[in-house]
């Protein structure tokens, strides 16, 4: 069974897959839209990224007294969540722009706010995205030791309380992102289904190049020009990222560690129940869809669904689809997850946490995959 390749059903799946398209395919044809970025993409991306430089700027200026400082450090981190959530994210999976070098400059913003792009799109384009809330394949089922998100994980005393210390622990995690999970996955032999993988030296140089300008924007010019003290640095450091952190790891988890959403693993023989496109329907929810601001402000990844059946869509255009790919999952009898309110959506994360954290693992054990090119079924 360990060697043995996931694969998804085909079967009694056809005519909803056949249906979803249509449906989308129409839209576009009779909207006569692009799949990509439109005007409102292109002034979204401008404000969060002048909006971010503008407000780095007047930190540099130290024109400000303590507290204003601090108010300007936490905006700081809002525009770096941002930026991740409604430019690099689109970019890295090549939704921005039908021109891949657009997708590819843009991703780099990625990388300038100290994550790596091409990890990411390795952890999150290909394994999450393929073999989504799969225990053992799917990587962010297992951001930290600290924290229980499937049925099949182990289970220490710790995670009893994992509903009461999950929102520190997001909070943590531009942190380790930009200081120790990009190490960590680019030293690592093994990533989900790639054995024994290789970078480029080219990824490598990136990666360093891109982590060291990060250091100087974040630590060395601020602690060069400003007249404050170390501990002071420190405060307005932290301030940024636990609420970069927060936002970004509270919102990720809203659509697959929630009430109802299924944890399937692939039977002896490496089959999985479901086609992949009703597999993301079974393992994914939407949430807060008449919250405009919450959805301009998150890229509309409060639009999983939609996100995980096109992924290379912009997702300025997922509120009009998500009726489309609604209506043609209930008219094919196939679940559509969704959660009104953002607070409805924490209060079922919250609930999920307290269910895994004093649960015995299930025993499903899912199989490695092979590395090759069946991993990219998006």
């Amino acid at each position: 069974m360990s060697n043995t390749t996931i694969r998804f059903a085909n079967k009694n799946a056809a005519l909803f897959v056949d249906d979803v398209k249509a449906r989308v395919a129409a839209y576009f044809e009779e909207t006569g839209r692009s799949r990509n970025a439109d005007r409102r993409m292109l002034f979204k991306t401008l404000v969060l990224l002048g909006g971010s430089v503008g407000v780095y700027a007047a930190i540099l200026s130290g024109a400000f007294g303590p507290w204003a400082m601090l108010g300007l450090s936490v905006l700081l981190g809002v525009g770096m969540a941002g930026i991740g959530f409604s430019v690099a994210h689109d970019a890295l999976h090549g939704a921005y722009s039908g021109n891949a070098r657009v997708n590819r400059w843009l991703g780099y913003t990625f990388d300038l706010v100290g994550a790596n792009g091409y990890m990411w799109k390795i952890t999150h384009n290909v394994i999450h995205h393929t073999y989504t809330n799969i225990p053992g394949v799917d990587e962010d089922l297992t951001v930290s030791p600290l924290l229980r998100l499937s049925p099949g994980a182990p289970r220490t005393p710790i995670h009893r309380w994992q509903h009461v210390y999950c929102w520190f622990a997001y909070s943590l995690s531009t942190l380790n992102w930009v200081f120790v999970k990009d190490y960590q996955q680019f030293l690592k032999r093994d990533i989900g289904p790639y054995k024994d993988k290789k970078h480029s030296r080219r990824e490598w140089t990136i990666l360093v190049a891109s982590k060291l300008f990060a250091y100087f924007w974040m630590i060395v010019l601020p602690l060069a020009v400003l007249p404050i003290t170390w501990w002071q640095f420190a405060v307005g450091f932290l301030a940024m990222h636990l609420t970069a952190g927060i936002i970004l790891g509270v919102i990720f988890q809203l659509a697959h560690v929630v009430e109802g959403i299924a944890y399937p693993a692939p039977d002896s023989s490496g089959q999985m129940e479901h086609a992949w496109l009703v597999h993301e329907l079974h393992t994914t929810s939407n949430f807060a869809a008449r919250n405009k601001w919450l959805s301009w402000f998150i890229g509309g990844l409060n639009y999983q669904i939609e996100h995980h059946l096109f992924p290379q869509v912009c997702s300025v255009h997922y509120p009009a689809l998500s009726p489309l790919v609604r209506a043609a999952a209930e008219a094919h009898g196939i679940p559509y997850n969704y959660h009104p309110t953002l607070r409805a959506a924490m209060g079922s994360h919250y609930a999920m946490l307290k269910q895994l954290g004093r649960a015995r693992p299930t025993p499903a054990v899912p199989p490695v995959m092979d590395p090759g090119g069946r991993a990219a079924l998006r």
